[in-house]
């Protein structure tokens, strides 16, 4: 296991071990940090340290990965208020905005971890950011239905001038192209990557104006939805509280 690799097991199994109770129901992020909290999870439950836990997965990936570790599963449909959610990000700000998605998964995501009463963020310390955007693309999930026209719409919104706006192609779960098909999501959608030269002034504006461009199903800012971030550094794991 890489240092990096190690770095993320410390905050995913410290973010199970410090804010899931048995009982709770408990929202599963993607991605490589996200991994090791579904990991912690499946431990616990089998080791009987946890009991009476169901857990909504947010991705295809997260689903399998629990079901593999026994982990009982529900969706929104049946529990719409979660406990707790926990998952990585791609870059976090001061203020605990975020940019999520590079893996594909940010509608899902966004709509499991809006509905949970703490939305626990695990990060290394590379994450961490002056501003969101020129450390990591913005992923917009888009309706495959005109996607061009979508593409250049976004492109010319205001918060996004200056902006270079990308198709993902190839697989969902990764920004770089690694395939000559158009990237879709787990809810058949297309994501458009925006590349930033400066940090993104105004967030919570972007994502308004992104949220309310017709053709956006939804954008990977998630902006005054962060309870606490797990950092993990070089000189050991802190923790960040909004």
């Amino acid at each position: 296991m890489t240092s990096q690799d190690e770095l993320k097991k410390q905050t995913g199994y410290k973010a199970i071990d410090d804010y899931v109770e048995s009982g709770m129901v408990v929202g599963l992020g993607t991605g490589s940090t996200a991994y090791f909290a579904v990991e912690r999870l499946g431990q616990k439950l089998k080791s009987g340290e946890l009991k009476d836990i169901v857990a909504i997965p947010t991705s295809v990936r997260t689903k399998e990965q629990a079901e593999s570790l026994g982990i009982p599963l529900v969706t929104l449909d049946t529990h719409s208020k979660l406990d707790v959610a926990i998952d990585g990000a791609d870059e976090v700000d001061p203020d605990l905005n975020l940019v999520k998605g590079g893996g594909g998964a940010l509608l899902r995501e966004k709509m499991v971890e809006v509905c949970a009463d703490k939305f626990i963020v695990i990060v290394d310390e590379s994450k961490l950011c002056d501003g969101l955007g020129p450390g990591f693309p913005l992923p917009v999930e888009i309706t495959p239905f005109c996607h061009e026209h979508t593409l250049r719409t976004i492109a010319a919104l205001p918060s996004c001038a200056g902006s270079d706006a990308v198709l993902r192609m190839g697989s969902s779960s990764s920004n770089v192209p690694d395939g000559d098909e158009i990237a879709v999501t787990d809810n058949g959608n297309y994501i458009v990557d925006l590349h930033f030269k400066n940090a993104i002034k105004d967030a919570p504006t972007m994502a308004s104006e992104l949220k309310n461009t017709v053709g956006v199903v939804d954008h990977g800012l998630f902006c005054d939805m962060t309870t606490a971030v797990i950092i993990a550094g070089s000189d050991g794991i802190s923790v960040k509280e909004a």
